[in-house]
């Protein structure tokens, strides 16, 4: 689909500055834009980047303005200054690629439905889902195929669950959830009991509880509760791979990057931040709004408000500091050895002196 500069300005409700007749076929990151792309600049990075950029229109956060027009003018780029650059950049994408119409298929005849299931109103369901006894199903839900939904699972409004999705029973999903393909919910926990040389299952006779808002990406399993719920919090969102454990109560608006692997009975606050590949311990609590940086291994409470990097980690000051440290330590092992040399020689040259002075004491 392709638009218009004067069309963008509208939009936008901003006025465009440089080349104004220029037609618009797309919308690209800044390195990939060509000459009828649009892009846009949210930070100094891209802003540096902008120099090898073919783009012909760049949407420009408005912090970064005085800096973009000293660098690069009005005429090398049709340019709109606003005030949150991806917010606005997101709403020309999705003008420019509008999401693809959804048929309605009611529900397909090759869907396997138990006679004990609700199920609500305009819900589409599509061939090779299986929905067993007990279930309820709210109003205008989609449901792709292969899906999986155990005995007396309940979901809301507005769900959206992907293909091969596996929902084991008693799993309770509320309003505009979304599933993404091949997510597990509701497996047992990995519980075990020790006993004469061999491992005895503990039984997880618990649920899963996903509350309103929450994404759940592609490949990411949450296992019951051992007793009670395993809950992830309103608003929250989860990527693809991460692997929540039993017992676990994530707050609202929790947001955790891909393969981010959560112990049993983990807690956290709202707004709560993980980069790839945390692992967390068991019993850990992390506090309000904390932040844990890429392969953090974390072993102990986080309190709310910081941020912890590393293995184990700790706070990001904290942690850089020891970094830092660790790169001289390279030279601080020359130096130690020039020190040890240079202690073995005055140790040498006391030596002589003492046996010096000795020898004259004798003579007197």
């Amino acid at each position: 689909m392709s638009t218009t500069i004067e069309w963008i300005s509208e939009e936008l409700n901003c006025p465009v500055k440089g080349n104004q007749t220029l037609e618009i076929h797309g919308a690209e990151s800044v390195l990939k834009a060509g000459p009828h792309d649009i892009t846009f600049v949210g930070d100094e990075l891209n802003l540096k980047r902008l120099k090898s950029s073919r783009a012909g229109a760049v949407i420009i956060e408005q912090r970064l303005e005085e800096s973009f027009q000293k660098d690069y003018g009005e005429a090398q780029f049709a340019s709109f200054i606003v005030v949150d650059a991806q917010a606005a950049f997101i709403k020309i994408v999705q003008k420019l690629r509008p999401p693809r119409s959804l048929p309605d298929i009611g529900i397909s005849s090759q869907v396997e439905i138990s006679d004990t299931a609700e199920i609500g109103e305009n819900c589409h369901i599509y061939p090779q889902v299986t929905i067993c006894p007990g279930v309820q199903i709210g109003n205008n839900c989609r449901i792709y195929p292969g899906v999986y939904i155990g005995e007396d699972c309940v979901i809301g409004d507005d769900v959206t669950i992907h293909a091969n999705a596996v929902l084991y029973p008693d799993v309770k999903i509320a309003s505009r959830a979304l599933i993404h393909a091949t997510a597990v919910l509701g497996c047992d926990g990995f519980g075990y009991r020790f006993e004469n040389g061999r491992f005895i299952k503990i039984p997880h006779t618990g649920s899963v509880q996903i509350e309103e808002d929450v994404e759940i990406g592609a490949g990411t399993t949450i296992d019951r509760g051992m007793i009670g719920a395993t809950i992830i919090g309103e608003g929250s969102k989860i990527d693809n791979q991460v692997m929540i454990a039993h017992n676990c109560e994530i707050g609202k608006h929790n947001a955790f990057a891909s393969q981010v692997g959560f112990a049993g009975s983990i807690t956290t606050g709202d707004y709560v931040r993980c980069a790839g590949q945390v692992g967390i311990a068991d019993h850990v609590h992390v506090g309000e709004r904390a932040t844990l940086g890429a392969r953090a291994g974390v072993h102990r409470d986080i309190p709310p408000g910081e941020v912890h990097i590393g293995t184990p980690a700790a706070p990001e000051k904290e942690q850089i500091k020891t970094v830092m440290s660790m790169k001289r330590v390279p030279e601080m092992r020359k130096q130690l050895r020039e020190l040890e040399k240079q202690i073995k020689e005055l140790t040498a040259q006391f030596e002589v002196l003492k046996n010096t002075n000795q020898t004259e004491d004798k003579a007197a």
